[in-house]
């Protein structure tokens, strides 16, 4: 292999080790997404505030959902080879 080709395999696995150790906490999850209501104008402490987190974290789970349905093998039926 070349130096160059080493130097792209290296800064890879380095960029690879860094996305792998970013993990949100449930604390900074929810600041995050209080936040983001307060930027759409809610105020704290009142019901569409509220209202607002909770779409957010419904919208969170139904991602989920689609995502873990969409890569399930077995519920996407037979796959057949022609």
């Amino acid at each position: 292999m070349t130096k160059i080709t080493m130097r792209l395999l290296a800064v890879a696995a380095a960029g690879l080790l860094a996305t792998a150790c970013q993990t949100t906490t449930p604390q900074e999850r929810r600041a995050r997404d209080e936040n983001t209501c307060a930027s759409y104008g809610f105020r704290r402490g009142t019901d569409a505030f509220a209202t607002c987190l909770q779409r957010i974290e419904l919208d969170r789970r139904a991602e989920a959902r689609a995502f873990r349905y969409g890569n399930d093998v077995f519920l996407r039926g037979p796959y057949y080879w022609y």
